[in-house]
């Protein structure tokens, strides 16, 4: 059991909270530094220089010359802007084909299919039961009319790390440009753009410990693609309106310490992420982990469990003072089954039954051990309420998952 009125916080894949060294930096540009920073006197130009020396902060972690950094409101709004700002250009080539996979976030796929409606073709590549694509997929798709690939770096609801480097090598050689999706990789995995031949990449501050409703998106010097917002000059005429000066000063600190601390914090969240799922799978019979044992996030454990509904569990662990998500926060609201789960093979009712924790530095062992216990008393409480359950334990019906 947890202690009374405590809050045990395993969802950091959805959000983290803000360092408070992060939200020191943003003070006093919301009342004291507070100008413009497209104005050309003094305390103005103070947040002009701010944003530049985010911009910077961004670039060094990413391994970019700064002038490839424009900041966004966020992950989905990089996605969209680079998706569709590249390939309207591209069309232009008469270039009118993507390439992406079947366990992209929605901001991604709901991108691909506004795009469909315009005319483009879509090839959405299948995934292996742990969630990995392949290079040799991705070179085969290759057409002469492709526009853009587009694949997540690290998958936000079971973890698993794609062969980033190598599809980036692929894309390349093929002379075909290519996006990631790195908001829940940036600050979790080393990230150099060159290296990686990424040649488009988007984050957002909220995943590693900066403030909600900041991003950024990393657009290779030398790619045409569209502005996102008409107006004024600011982000080099690319996304006009006054600049979130506070927010941009947040996303480069934050980015900044988990940069800096990112090793440390692989080695403590892998430690707590490994527990659990030893623990769980020993002690919870048919159970399974989705996603790649080894090629996954450190902080990332995502469970199926046979014979419930997750809703009941995420609210029985809510309950214990426990936060934890059944999937993508963005889908929360939704009845349907993550499209996660569903494309790494598993049916309808275990993919109902999911749990995603998400571990972050400021949790402990004694969090990890705690959603151990509350689980060992969950499932088999919820469980002995399922008539699906009584049917497979008498043997009336077979276990799916035995069979996966």
């Amino acid at each position: 059991m947890t202690e009374q009125n405590k809050t045990i916080y395993l969802d950091n894949a959805a959000t983290t909270p803000t360092d408070p060294a992060v939200l020191q930096k943003m003070l006093p540009y919301f009342c004291q530094q507070y100008g413009n920073a497209s104005s050309i006197y003094a305390l103005g130009q103070r947040s002009r220089q701010a944003i530049e020396e985010a911009r910077q902060q961004v670039a060094q972690v990413l391994g970019c010359e700064a002038r490839e950094i424009f900041f966004t409101a966020g992950g989905s709004e990089s996605d969209n802007w680079i998706i569709k700002g590249i390939a309207h250009q591209q069309a232009l080539r008469q270039k009118k084909h993507l390439i992406t996979t079947a366990i992209e976030h929605h901001a991604v796929l709901h991108t691909m299919a506004a795009l469909e409606k315009e005319g483009f073709e879509v090839t959405i590549l299948p995934v292996d039961k742990n969630g990995l694509v392949r290079p040799e997929q991705v070179a085969q798709a290759i057409r002469p009319d492709t526009a853009l690939v587009t694949i997540i770096y690290a998958n936000n609801e079971i973890g698993t790390i794609q062969p980033i480097e190598q599809i980036g090598k692929v894309c390349r050689e093929a002379g075909v440009l290519f996006h990631t999706d790195a908001v829940q990789a940036v600050t979790n995995l080393p990230i150099d753009v060159k290296a990686q031949q990424i040649d488009a990449l988007s984050l957002s501050a909220h995943k590693f410990g900066g403030p909600k409703g900041v991003g950024a998106a990393y657009i290779r010097k030398g790619i045409r693609f569209e502005n996102l917002i008409d107006g004024g000059q600011q982000e080099s005429g690319r996304r006009a309106g006054t600049e979130n000066v506070p927010g941009i000063v947040g996303l480069g600190e934050a980015i900044a310490l988990a940069s800096a601390s990112m090793e440390a914090k692989i080695t403590h969240e892998s430690q707590l992420r490994d527990y659990v799922i030893t623990r769980i799978l020993k002690n919870i019979p048919l159970c399974k982990l989705n996603g790649d044992a080894k090629k996954r996030l450190a902080g990332n454990v995502n469970l199926s469990f046979e014979g419930i509904e997750g809703e009941g569990m995420l609210l029985l662990l809510d309950a214990k003072g426990i936060c934890a998500s059944s999937g993508s926060a963005c889908t929360s609201g939704s009845l349907d089954p993550s499209h996660v789960l569903l494309a790494i093979g598993l049916p309808h009712e275990v993919a109902h039954g999911s749990l995603r924790l998400s571990f972050g530095p400021q949790n402990t062992m004694a969090d990890a051990e705690a959603v151990c216990d509350a689980l060992e008393e969950i499932i088999p409480r919820l469980r002995m309420m399922s008539p699906v359950w009584e049917d497979l334990e008498k043997g009336r019906t077979k276990s799916v998952l035995a069979s996966l």
